[in-house]
């Protein structure tokens, strides 16, 4: 074959049109016969002419014997066309028109009539259909080849512009090209698991985007499938999920699992590295720094892991550079300003920080991280109605948060609204029981009250949740030295002496003064 015909030269070439004195030939026809037919002398050199015009074969092009003769059919894309080889005449098995006997029909009969069967099934010939009505070519679809050893003989003959839904061959037909079959079994045998495990990752994800961790934990962990469940998508969803609830051990667990499923996967590797930070694990952090920039530098994650790793060894403006390359990478990559953002209040730049989590909040006004931000720094420059109102918005966002209801409470006490703040620090112990920094402050404002037996039972609890806080055993000391108990306020402010030498005259005073009458201080800010 000299050139490759697509759908468009295939209707719109001359080649097609019927030769005259043959065109009326019986051979377009020809029912099914036991016996093989032998063609007339005319019909020969039609069929010799047809071929010449259509397949661009030489004239001294010979006929193949009518038991193995090869046919020529063409992909109708841009394919080469292939060649089979066909058993018997097409007459006699009877089969569909593509493929029947080319040679003995006259040219531009048989090729019109296969197109222009409207009851043909509508499987096999979706591919012929999508490519000749418009302008875009689609994908080519192997033939149909079939042989007189796989049909049986009784089959009954595709006849085009008749109903052939009683044929059996259709079946073989719709597999063969890759489509449906009649009642559509195969289709829904295999969408149906896949949009039910879709419709399952779904909830968990909108859950976990609502914050709903514990919603989310369940349905990623009891309503997948395992194979579906150890994917790094599921780790990360996973280690999010309790990086919210402040489970830093388990949501590292998650996401190291995550890195080992999927080990170029970068996304969840900035939470993977503020959950070592938090951790002060500076080792597991270098490495995971060195390991990322080796990987992909031009990905956001990297800088922010680095700038992680920077932060947490106190270098803070070089930190400032990478999450600022982060920025550069990707502007809209929020969590980088709110790293930012953290980073200046560290250097006590509270201008540049305020910057940076409006900025945030503009990329994401859900980024209830950056509402948070700006809320601690209108609570250290004592604007406290500021603060309030900033802390409520990130409890918008994120209502399951125990972290933003403890500093909630603590900007009420400081607004004087003591009984709104220990309400507000109940709700964040029924959020999280084993929140330390909630009972911490509800200990602070029992002093204030005077219930101090109360405040000391709290610190207790705090001091063998943290029992290196020195501030925990500085307070308790202080409460001992109201209730007369001497012995254990000594004690109490020599631990605190051990654990923050720098602090040494503050404790020292403390310590000198305790046969002296109590003063008023405000223990919260040591």
């Amino acid at each position: 074959m000299a050139s490759i015909r697509g759908p468009t030269a295939l209707f719109g070439s001359p080649n097609l049109t019927p030769i005259h004195g043959v065109e009326n030939s019986d051979t377009a026809g020809v029912q099914p016969s036991t016996t093989v037919q032998t063609p007339s002398a005319a019909a020969l050199r039609a069929a010799h002419v047809a071929a010449r015009l259509y397949y661009d074969e030489s004239p001294e092009t010979k006929r193949i014997a009518p038991k193995q003769r090869r046919v020529r059919f063409s992909s109708f894309g841009d394919q080469e066309a292939e060649e089979a080889v066909v058993p018997g005449d097409r007459a006699e098995e009877g089969q569909d028109v593509e493929m029947s006997n080319a040679v003995d029909r006259p040219a531009g009969t048989e090729k019109r009539i296969l197109f222009r069967g409207s009851s043909v099934k509508k499987a096999t010939t979706s591919t012929f259909t999508a490519a000749t009505s418009g302008g875009t070519r689609a994908a080519p679809t192997p033939m149909i080849r079939r042989s007189a050893a796989v049909k049986p003989e009784s089959e009954p003959p595709i006849i085009p512009g008749k109903d052939n839904s009683n044929n059996p061959d259709e079946a073989v037909s719709s597999v063969a090209v890759g489509e449906e079959n009649r009642d559509g079994t195969g289709e829904e045998q295999g969408v149906e698991p896949i949009l039910s495990l879709l419709a399952t990752l779904g909830q968990a994800y909108w859950c976990l985007c609502n914050y709903q961790c514990q919603s989310s934990l369940h349905i990623l962990q009891f309503c997948i499938p395992l194979e579906q469940y150890s994917t790094g998508w599921v780790m990360h969803q996973i280690g999010r999920a309790h990086f919210e609830m402040v489970q830093y051990p388990k949501a590292r667990a998650a996401l190291e699992k995550m890195t080992h499923l999927e080990p170029h996967r970068m996304a969840g590797l900035d939470i993977l590295s503020t959950i070592l930070w938090h951790l002060k694990d500076e080792v597991h952090l270098s490495t995971l720094a060195q390991r990322v920039v080796e990987m992909n530098k031009l990905t956001p994650e990297s800088w922010c892991v680095v700038g992680n790793c920077l932060s947490l060894q106190k270098e803070h403006e070089t930190a400032l550079i990478f999450f600022q390359r982060a920025i550069q990478l990707d502007d809209g990559f929020t969590y980088a300003y709110t790293l930012s953002g953290h980073e200046y209040v560290a250097n006590e730049d509270l201008e540049k920080a305020s910057m940076c989590f409006r900025k945030a909040i503009q990329v994401d006004e859900r980024h209830y991280n950056a509402w948070y931000g700006l809320g601690a720094i209108y609570y250290r420059q004592e604007k406290y109605d500021l603060a309030e109102y900033h802390f409520e918005r990130a409890l918008r966002i994120n209502p399951q948060s125990s972290v933003l209801y403890c500093h909630l409470g603590m900007v009420q006490f400081a607004n004087h609204k003591t009984h709104q703040a220990l309400k507000t620090l109940e709700r964040a112990f029924e959020l999280d029981p084993e929140n330390i920094q909630a009972r911490y402050q509800k200990a602070t404002i029992l002093i204030r009250q005077g219930l101090n037996v109360e405040a000391l039972r709290q610190l207790e609890l705090v001091r063998d949740s943290a029992p290196r806080e020195p501030s925990v055993y500085f307070t308790m000391g202080k409460i001992c030295k109201t209730l007369g108990l001497t012995e254990d306020a000594l004690r109490n402010f020599v631990n605190a002496l051990d654990l923050d030498p720098k602090d040494s005259n503050l404790i020292k005073a403390a310590m000198d003064r305790l046969d002296e009458p109590d003063i008023d201080e405000d223990v919260s800010t040591f």
